[in-house]
Protein backbone atom coordinates (compact mmCIF):
# COMPACT_ATOMS: atom_id res chain seq x y z
CA UNK A 1 0.00 0.00 0.00
CA UNK A 2 2.93 2.37 0.43
CA UNK A 3 4.34 2.06 -2.85
CA UNK A 4 1.01 2.84 -4.70
CA UNK A 5 0.53 5.98 -2.40
CA UNK A 6 3.85 6.77 -3.46
CA UNK A 7 3.31 6.21 -7.20
CA UNK A 8 -0.33 8.17 -6.99
CA UNK A 9 1.41 11.44 -5.53
CA UNK A 10 4.12 11.33 -8.00
CA UNK A 11 1.95 10.70 -11.08
CA UNK A 12 -0.51 13.34 -9.84
CA UNK A 13 2.68 15.65 -9.65
CA UNK A 14 3.78 14.42 -13.21
CA UNK A 15 0.31 15.36 -14.52
CA UNK A 16 0.67 18.72 -12.76
CA UNK A 17 4.25 19.86 -14.27
CA UNK A 18 3.03 18.43 -18.16
CA UNK A 19 -0.33 20.49 -17.40
CA UNK A 20 1.77 23.71 -16.70
CA UNK A 21 3.21 24.81 -20.15
CA UNK A 22 -0.51 24.76 -21.39
CA UNK A 23 -2.06 26.74 -18.36
CA UNK A 24 0.88 29.02 -18.95
CA UNK A 25 -0.38 29.36 -22.89
CA UNK A 26 -3.52 30.07 -22.37
CA UNK A 27 -2.89 32.62 -19.86
CA UNK A 28 -0.24 34.41 -22.27
CA UNK A 29 -2.84 34.39 -25.11
CA UNK A 30 -5.56 35.81 -23.55
CA UNK A 31 -3.52 38.69 -22.27
CA UNK A 32 -1.90 39.51 -25.50
CA UNK A 33 -3.25 42.66 -26.82
CA UNK A 34 -2.46 45.17 -30.04
CA UNK A 35 -0.31 47.24 -28.01
CA UNK A 36 3.24 47.35 -26.84
CA UNK A 37 3.66 49.52 -24.01
CA UNK A 38 7.19 50.64 -22.17
CA UNK A 39 9.10 53.65 -19.89
CA UNK A 40 12.09 54.78 -19.75
CA UNK A 41 12.11 57.39 -17.10
CA UNK A 42 9.49 60.12 -17.16
CA UNK A 43 8.93 59.04 -20.99
CA UNK A 44 5.94 56.72 -21.69
CA UNK A 45 5.99 54.81 -25.52
CA UNK A 46 3.61 52.94 -26.63
CA UNK A 47 3.64 50.42 -30.68
CA UNK A 48 1.27 48.95 -32.19
CA UNK A 49 1.17 46.83 -35.88
CA UNK A 50 -2.42 47.03 -35.75
CA UNK A 51 -3.40 50.27 -37.30
CA UNK A 52 -3.72 51.13 -41.24
CA UNK A 53 -3.26 54.45 -42.58
CA UNK A 54 -6.53 56.33 -43.46
CA UNK A 55 -6.51 60.01 -45.11
CA UNK A 56 -2.80 60.32 -43.69
CA UNK A 57 -3.11 59.48 -40.11
CA UNK A 58 -2.50 55.92 -37.99
CA UNK A 59 -4.84 56.91 -35.53
CA UNK A 60 -4.61 58.04 -31.95
CA UNK A 61 -3.13 56.79 -28.62
CA UNK A 62 -4.33 58.13 -25.25
CA UNK A 63 -2.46 58.36 -22.05
CA UNK A 64 -4.89 58.04 -18.67
CA UNK A 65 -4.31 58.69 -15.28
CA UNK A 66 -6.22 56.71 -12.43
CA UNK A 67 -9.26 59.93 -12.32
CA UNK A 68 -9.56 59.33 -16.28
CA UNK A 69 -12.27 57.96 -17.41
CA UNK A 70 -12.30 57.45 -21.09
CA UNK A 71 -10.33 58.12 -23.99
CA UNK A 72 -11.05 61.59 -24.43
CA UNK A 73 -9.90 62.71 -20.70
CA UNK A 74 -6.20 61.10 -21.33
CA UNK A 75 -2.71 63.40 -23.06
CA UNK A 76 -3.55 61.93 -26.80
CA UNK A 77 -0.74 61.61 -29.04
CA UNK A 78 -1.08 60.84 -32.96
CA UNK A 79 0.31 57.77 -34.00
CA UNK A 80 3.21 57.86 -36.44
CA UNK A 81 5.45 54.99 -38.32
CA UNK A 82 4.81 53.22 -41.06
CA UNK A 83 2.64 50.04 -42.21
CA UNK A 84 4.62 47.55 -40.34
CA UNK A 85 4.94 50.00 -37.15
CA UNK A 86 3.36 52.52 -35.47
CA UNK A 87 4.52 54.56 -32.07
CA UNK A 88 3.33 57.13 -29.69
CA UNK A 89 5.33 59.03 -27.34
CA UNK A 90 5.10 61.13 -23.69
CA UNK A 91 7.30 62.44 -22.07
CA UNK A 92 7.26 64.29 -18.70
CA UNK A 93 4.87 61.67 -17.17
CA UNK A 94 4.78 61.67 -13.46
CA UNK A 95 4.89 58.62 -11.01
CA UNK A 96 1.71 56.72 -11.03
CA UNK A 97 -0.19 54.76 -12.53
CA UNK A 98 -1.31 54.90 -16.38
CA UNK A 99 -3.61 53.29 -18.36
CA UNK A 100 -2.55 53.31 -22.23
CA UNK A 101 -5.29 53.63 -24.99
CA UNK A 102 -4.66 52.78 -28.81
CA UNK A 103 -7.14 53.96 -31.22
CA UNK A 104 -6.74 53.48 -35.30
CA UNK A 105 -7.80 55.92 -37.82
CA UNK A 106 -10.82 53.49 -39.13
CA UNK A 107 -12.16 53.50 -35.64
CA UNK A 108 -11.03 50.41 -33.73
CA UNK A 109 -9.25 49.83 -30.91
CA UNK A 110 -5.59 48.41 -31.17
CA UNK A 111 -5.38 47.90 -27.60
CA UNK A 112 -5.36 48.84 -23.34
CA UNK A 113 -2.83 48.49 -21.56
CA UNK A 114 -1.33 49.56 -18.14
CA UNK A 115 2.09 51.07 -17.19
CA UNK A 116 3.35 52.19 -14.01
CA UNK A 117 5.89 54.78 -14.07
CA UNK A 118 8.38 55.02 -11.55
CA UNK A 119 10.12 58.29 -9.82
CA UNK A 120 13.02 59.30 -10.91
CA UNK A 121 16.30 57.10 -10.28
CA UNK A 122 18.53 58.98 -8.05
CA UNK A 123 21.71 59.86 -9.04
CA UNK A 124 25.21 58.64 -7.37
CA UNK A 125 28.22 60.65 -7.78
CA UNK A 126 31.60 58.99 -6.68
CA UNK A 127 34.42 61.18 -5.72
CA UNK A 128 37.88 60.51 -4.77
CA UNK A 129 39.89 60.98 -1.49
CA UNK A 130 42.64 61.73 -0.58
CA UNK A 131 45.46 59.30 0.17
CA UNK A 132 47.25 58.58 3.35
CA UNK A 133 50.26 61.23 3.78
CA UNK A 134 51.74 58.39 5.74
CA UNK A 135 50.82 55.59 4.50
CA UNK A 136 48.34 52.65 5.77
CA UNK A 137 47.63 53.11 8.87
CA UNK A 138 47.39 49.90 11.40
CA UNK A 139 46.10 49.08 14.27
CA UNK A 140 43.05 47.13 16.07
CA UNK A 141 40.48 47.73 14.12
CA UNK A 142 38.08 48.71 16.52
CA UNK A 143 38.81 46.64 18.94
CA UNK A 144 40.61 49.48 21.03
CA UNK A 145 37.84 50.99 22.09
CA UNK A 146 37.21 50.88 25.83
CA UNK A 147 34.15 49.27 27.24
CA UNK A 148 32.45 49.90 30.69
CA UNK A 149 32.47 47.34 33.29
CA UNK A 150 28.43 46.66 32.71
CA UNK A 151 28.96 46.43 29.03
CA UNK A 152 31.30 43.99 29.69
CA UNK A 153 29.22 41.63 32.56
CA UNK A 154 25.90 41.95 30.32
CA UNK A 155 27.79 40.65 26.78
CA UNK A 156 29.66 37.20 29.07
CA UNK A 157 25.95 37.04 31.10
CA UNK A 158 24.99 36.33 27.19
CA UNK A 159 27.87 34.48 26.21
CA UNK A 160 27.33 32.09 29.36
CA UNK A 161 23.46 31.27 28.91
CA UNK A 162 23.96 30.84 24.79
CA UNK A 163 26.69 27.82 26.27
CA UNK A 164 23.95 27.08 29.09
CA UNK A 165 21.27 26.21 26.45
CA UNK A 166 23.74 24.52 23.92
CA UNK A 167 24.70 21.87 26.65
CA UNK A 168 21.21 21.73 27.71
CA UNK A 169 19.73 21.00 24.30
CA UNK A 170 22.36 18.81 23.13
CA UNK A 171 21.59 16.62 26.59
CA UNK A 172 18.12 16.43 25.94
CA UNK A 173 18.90 15.39 22.56
CA UNK A 174 21.04 12.40 23.77
CA UNK A 175 18.01 10.58 25.51
CA UNK A 176 16.11 8.19 24.36
CA UNK A 177 12.40 9.19 24.45
CA UNK A 178 10.08 7.82 26.79
CA UNK A 179 6.28 7.45 26.75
Amino acid sequence: MRNSSLFLRSGLTVAAASALPFVVAAGSAAAVSGISVSTTGSTVSVTTTACSNVNGSWGTASLLNSRQANFAQGRQVSLSGTSALQSAAWSGVSPGTYTVIVVCSNGTTAGTQSVIVSGPSPTRTISTTASPSRGVMGGMGGGSTDYGTLTLVGGGALVGAGVLATAWFLRRKSKPYRF
